[in-house]
């Protein structure tokens, strides 16, 4: 009894699995089918249904004068029927959509293509551990770095001198004289009087200079203070 109760467990184990696991069928302009003309369009159609990987598509129209077309987006968009990915025949087709994205149908005929025979199917993407779809977001853009406060400090041209700036405090700096300029004091404004030339020294001589004679002058005062010496001698004398 209890290896058949095991048996039972595991193939309902296996039936819902498969359940979750199978897609199911839809059928492409409902009881009209694939046909010109279609009462819906067959994109409006489409985007009334939600398409999720290991669903189908099933085709039914007239098997000896139509056909389904694969096609890349530039044919369905210019209905050509050159270069299918998959050409159906027969009548009633079954499609798997085995991934996600967009599929693109048209007619093996152009003119019925043109006609309205043509269909965009959107398959949604399925979440990465879960089995639930999920239309594909975009990744966000990295978040810049604030900039920063202050600018880096600009580097002085080649060849110049970075000059201090004045002390604090210090209004009345003179500012440096320009550039070219010899000397910031102006010159001295010329005198009104001519200088007097500049004596030339005697030139020198091997012999002995002999010291000049006395004027009259000076040998009268020399008389003069002999006499008085002998006066105030002759006084202390006397006394």
């Amino acid at each position: 009894m209890a290896l058949a109760r095991l048996a039972v467990a595991l193939l309902l184990h296996l039936l819902l699995a498969a359940s979750c696991c199978a897609g199911r069928d839809f059928v492409v302009g409902g009881r009209a089918g694939w046909t010109t003309h279609p009462a819906e369009p067959f994109n409006t159609w489409a985007e009334r249904n939600r398409f999720q990987v290991n669903d189908s598509l099933v085709f039914r129209y007239s098997d000896h004068s139509d056909s389904v077309m694969a096609v890349s987006q530039s044919h369905y968009d210019a209905c050509n029927t050159t270069d299918p990915y998959v050409h159906l025949e027969g009548g009633h087709n079954v499609f798997g959509l085995a991934r996600s994205g967009p599929y693109f149908f048209i007619s093996g005929d152009a003119k019925r293509c043109q006609a309205g025979e043509h269909l965009i199917v959107v398959v949604l993407a399925v979440r990465a551990g879960s089995g639930s779809p999920s239309p594909s977001t975009k990744p966000s853009p990295p978040k810049s770095k604030p900039p920063s406060s202050s600018p880096p400090p600009v580097p002085a041209p080649a060849g110049s001198q970075a000059t201090p700036p004045p002390a604090a405090g210090n209004s009345s700096s003179t500012p440096p004289p320009p550039a070219g300029s010899s000397s910031s004091t102006p010159p001295p404004p010329p005198s009104s009087t001519p200088p007097s030339p500049a004596l030339a020294p005697p030139p020198a001589t091997n012999a002995t200079v002999s010291p000049p004679p006395h004027s009259p002058s000076s040998a009268s005062a020399l008389r003069g203070g002999v006499l008085a010496f002998i006066v105030i001698v002759g006084a202390i004398v006397l006394a």
